[in-house]
């Protein structure tokens, strides 16, 4: 028999992960036109946000932002240092066309492990993180700053989205 922390755990991962789906889902749907099933698949995906909000806060996962920031360092690093390596190896064996988000998840892995980092050392000092953040909207690269070409995927400037 399960423990409700296990329970958690799952219910965490399960809404989490619908939460993406739904979003992919949606951006389908917008593709094919069908505005207001994008929309329903939002909303849901936003639901699914509320769920996994509650069960992670119920975990007691949410922390001080120091803390929230030391447990975002260590599953980056993991990330890059352990777990998209192997991925990638396999998928390279298989010839795989996941290897290419396993290669440039790999490598904005350990970028978003250093932006945190220093995030880390801002929040120490008792400062906020004052930069401008922009996100490549194809392979997930954070620059700092006004952006140049994505160095991970190649595209120009114009697919970063700057984050508000």
């Amino acid at each position: 028999m399960s423990t409700t922390l296990e329970d958690l755990k799952n219910a965490f991962a399960g809404e989490s992960q619908a939460n993406r789906k739904y979003l992919a889902f949606a951006k389908q749907a917008d593709k094919d036109g069908l505005k207001n099933v994008a929309k329903l698949f939002r909303a849901t995906a936003e639901a699914e946000t509320i769920h996994a909000h509650g069960h992670l806060a119920a975990m007691d996962g949410i922390k001080s932002t120091a803390e929230n920031l030391k447990a975002a360092i260590e599953g980056e690093c993991y990330e890059y240092e352990i777990m998209y390596p192997a991925m990638l190896e396999q998928a390279e064996k298989e010839g795989h066309k996941a290897k290419k988000m396993f290669k440039w998840a790999l490598e904005t892995e350990k970028v978003h492990a250093d932006l945190y980092k220093q995030a880390l050392a801002a929040v120490e000092a008792g400062k906020d993180f004052e930069q401008e953040v922009y996100l490549c909207s194809i392979c997930g690269h954070i620059e700092i700053g006004e952006p140049g070409s994505c160095p991970v995927c190649g595209v120009p400037a114009s697919k970063y989205v700057k984050i508000s």
